[in-house]
């Protein structure tokens, strides 16, 4: 079982993940987990949706998917988030946060 697979949680035909953002930051990347949420650290400030539109493309990169198939659910004006995954199982989805960017 991967150490990202309790971040995840099946919704419909695709996974719910929770995240913890971190904006402005040297690089966007996934750096861990934070408690039950993926840790996120993006580049971004958090002004007009920017550490948003960074945080969905850091994530698209990790997981393998295109940034339309992501959709942030909750928590947009936050630090914790939860990001929707189309089309990916929280199986899935855990495999990739833990395979090396």
């Amino acid at each position: 079982m991967s150490a990202y697979a309790a971040c995840c949680t099946a919704d419909g035909d695709g996974t719910r993940l929770r995240v913890r953002v971190v904006p402005r930051a040297k690089t966007s990347q996934v750096v861990g987990r934070h408690g039950d949420a993926v840790k996120v650290r993006v580049a971004a400030p958090p002004v007009e949706g920017k550490a948003n539109d960074a945080l969905l493309d850091a994530l698209a990169t990790q997981l393998g998917v295109r940034a339309r198939d992501l959709e942030l659910v909750g928590g947009a004006r936050g630090r914790d988030k939860v990001v929707r995954v189309v089309g990916r199982s929280p199986a899935e989805v855990a495999a990739r946060l833990a395979a090396p960017g």
